[in-house]
Protein backbone atom coordinates (compact mmCIF):
# COMPACT_ATOMS: atom_id res chain seq x y z
CA UNK A 1 0.00 0.00 0.00
CA UNK A 2 1.18 3.50 -0.70
CA UNK A 3 0.99 6.19 1.99
CA UNK A 4 -2.38 7.54 0.81
CA UNK A 5 -3.90 4.04 0.89
CA UNK A 6 -2.44 3.44 4.35
CA UNK A 7 -3.87 6.71 5.60
CA UNK A 8 -7.28 5.81 4.18
CA UNK A 9 -7.08 2.32 5.72
CA UNK A 10 -6.24 3.61 9.21
CA UNK A 11 -8.81 6.41 9.09
CA UNK A 12 -11.58 4.09 7.92
CA UNK A 13 -10.78 1.56 10.64
CA UNK A 14 -10.60 4.26 13.31
CA UNK A 15 -14.02 5.61 12.36
CA UNK A 16 -15.68 2.22 11.82
CA UNK A 17 -14.40 0.84 15.11
CA UNK A 18 -15.40 3.99 17.02
CA UNK A 19 -18.93 3.72 15.62
CA UNK A 20 -19.07 -0.02 16.37
CA UNK A 21 -18.08 0.65 19.98
CA UNK A 22 -20.75 3.34 20.18
CA UNK A 23 -23.36 0.80 19.04
CA UNK A 24 -22.17 -1.66 21.68
CA UNK A 25 -22.20 1.03 24.38
CA UNK A 26 -25.83 1.82 23.58
CA UNK A 27 -26.85 -1.83 23.66
CA UNK A 28 -28.78 -2.64 26.83
CA UNK A 29 -28.15 -6.37 27.08
CA UNK A 30 -24.52 -6.91 26.12
CA UNK A 31 -23.11 -10.40 26.43
CA UNK A 32 -19.74 -11.07 28.03
CA UNK A 33 -18.31 -11.54 24.54
CA UNK A 34 -19.70 -8.17 23.45
CA UNK A 35 -18.21 -6.50 26.53
CA UNK A 36 -14.80 -7.86 25.61
CA UNK A 37 -15.33 -6.92 21.96
CA UNK A 38 -16.24 -3.38 23.06
CA UNK A 39 -12.98 -3.06 25.04
CA UNK A 40 -10.82 -4.37 22.20
CA UNK A 41 -12.58 -2.33 19.52
CA UNK A 42 -12.22 0.91 21.53
CA UNK A 43 -8.49 0.33 21.90
CA UNK A 44 -8.19 -0.62 18.23
CA UNK A 45 -9.96 2.57 17.15
CA UNK A 46 -7.64 4.68 19.30
CA UNK A 47 -4.65 2.80 17.84
CA UNK A 48 -5.67 3.70 14.29
CA UNK A 49 -6.30 7.33 15.30
CA UNK A 50 -2.83 7.35 16.80
CA UNK A 51 -1.45 6.78 13.30
CA UNK A 52 -3.59 9.20 11.28
CA UNK A 53 -5.42 11.42 13.74
CA UNK A 54 -4.75 14.55 15.72
CA UNK A 55 -5.07 15.57 19.35
CA UNK A 56 -8.83 15.98 19.06
CA UNK A 57 -9.16 12.41 17.76
CA UNK A 58 -6.86 11.23 20.55
CA UNK A 59 -8.96 13.00 23.21
CA UNK A 60 -12.14 11.47 21.84
CA UNK A 61 -10.59 8.02 21.57
CA UNK A 62 -9.37 8.15 25.17
CA UNK A 63 -12.81 9.37 26.26
CA UNK A 64 -14.45 6.39 24.54
CA UNK A 65 -12.06 3.92 26.13
CA UNK A 66 -12.78 5.51 29.51
CA UNK A 67 -16.52 5.18 28.97
CA UNK A 68 -16.15 1.54 27.98
CA UNK A 69 -14.21 0.78 31.15
CA UNK A 70 -16.80 2.66 33.21
CA UNK A 71 -19.52 0.52 31.63
CA UNK A 72 -17.68 -2.67 32.56
CA UNK A 73 -16.98 -1.36 36.07
CA UNK A 74 -13.22 -0.90 35.92
CA UNK A 75 -12.64 2.37 37.78
CA UNK A 76 -8.84 2.35 37.54
CA UNK A 77 -8.82 1.94 33.77
CA UNK A 78 -11.74 4.33 33.32
CA UNK A 79 -9.90 7.01 35.27
CA UNK A 80 -6.60 6.35 33.51
CA UNK A 81 -8.13 6.97 30.09
CA UNK A 82 -10.31 9.85 31.34
CA UNK A 83 -7.13 11.55 32.58
CA UNK A 84 -5.53 11.04 29.15
CA UNK A 85 -8.58 12.56 27.44
CA UNK A 86 -8.57 15.53 29.80
CA UNK A 87 -4.83 16.04 29.33
CA UNK A 88 -5.21 16.13 25.52
CA UNK A 89 -7.94 18.74 25.93
CA UNK A 90 -6.06 20.92 28.40
CA UNK A 91 -2.68 20.68 26.65
CA UNK A 92 -4.14 21.50 23.23
CA UNK A 93 -6.80 24.08 24.08
CA UNK A 94 -9.57 21.68 23.12
CA UNK A 95 -12.73 23.07 24.68
CA UNK A 96 -16.49 22.96 24.21
CA UNK A 97 -18.05 19.51 23.88
CA UNK A 98 -14.79 17.58 24.24
CA UNK A 99 -13.59 19.30 27.42
CA UNK A 100 -17.02 18.88 28.99
CA UNK A 101 -16.99 15.17 28.17
CA UNK A 102 -13.43 14.78 29.48
CA UNK A 103 -14.58 16.08 32.88
CA UNK A 104 -17.69 13.94 32.62
CA UNK A 105 -15.44 10.91 32.08
CA UNK A 106 -13.44 11.82 35.18
CA UNK A 107 -16.63 12.09 37.23
CA UNK A 108 -17.95 8.83 35.79
CA UNK A 109 -14.70 7.07 36.68
CA UNK A 110 -14.84 8.43 40.23
CA UNK A 111 -18.47 7.32 40.51
CA UNK A 112 -17.05 3.80 40.62
CA UNK A 113 -14.75 4.56 43.56
CA UNK A 114 -15.05 5.60 47.20
CA UNK A 115 -13.84 9.12 46.35
CA UNK A 116 -17.08 11.10 46.50
CA UNK A 117 -15.14 14.39 46.74
CA UNK A 118 -13.37 13.82 43.38
CA UNK A 119 -16.66 12.70 41.85
CA UNK A 120 -18.37 15.94 42.94
CA UNK A 121 -15.43 18.16 41.89
CA UNK A 122 -15.25 16.65 38.41
CA UNK A 123 -19.03 16.70 38.03
CA UNK A 124 -18.96 20.42 38.89
CA UNK A 125 -16.23 21.02 36.28
CA UNK A 126 -18.22 19.01 33.74
CA UNK A 127 -21.32 21.11 34.38
CA UNK A 128 -19.32 24.35 34.04
CA UNK A 129 -17.68 23.17 30.82
CA UNK A 130 -21.04 21.97 29.53
CA UNK A 131 -22.48 25.45 29.90
CA UNK A 132 -19.95 26.68 27.32
CA UNK A 133 -20.95 24.19 24.61
CA UNK A 134 -21.88 26.31 21.60
CA UNK A 135 -24.14 24.01 19.57
CA UNK A 136 -27.55 23.29 21.04
CA UNK A 137 -27.56 19.69 19.80
CA UNK A 138 -24.16 18.99 21.35
CA UNK A 139 -25.24 20.63 24.60
CA UNK A 140 -28.39 18.47 24.67
CA UNK A 141 -26.37 15.27 24.19
CA UNK A 142 -23.99 16.34 26.95
CA UNK A 143 -26.76 17.27 29.39
CA UNK A 144 -28.42 13.89 28.79
CA UNK A 145 -25.12 12.20 29.60
CA UNK A 146 -24.83 14.27 32.79
CA UNK A 147 -28.33 13.27 33.79
CA UNK A 148 -27.38 9.63 33.23
CA UNK A 149 -24.26 10.15 35.34
CA UNK A 150 -26.24 11.71 38.18
CA UNK A 151 -28.52 8.63 38.19
CA UNK A 152 -25.59 6.26 38.74
CA UNK A 153 -25.11 4.93 42.22
CA UNK A 154 -21.81 6.14 43.61
CA UNK A 155 -19.89 3.67 45.71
Amino acid sequence: MNSKELHTFHRKNAVDLFNHVWDLMEKEDRTEEEMLEMIHAAHASRYHWGIVGNELNFARGEWQISRVYAIVGSSERALYHAEKSLKYCLDNDIVDFDLAFAYEAMARGYSLTQDRKQFEENLEKAVAAGETIAKDGDKKVFMESLEDLRQLPTT
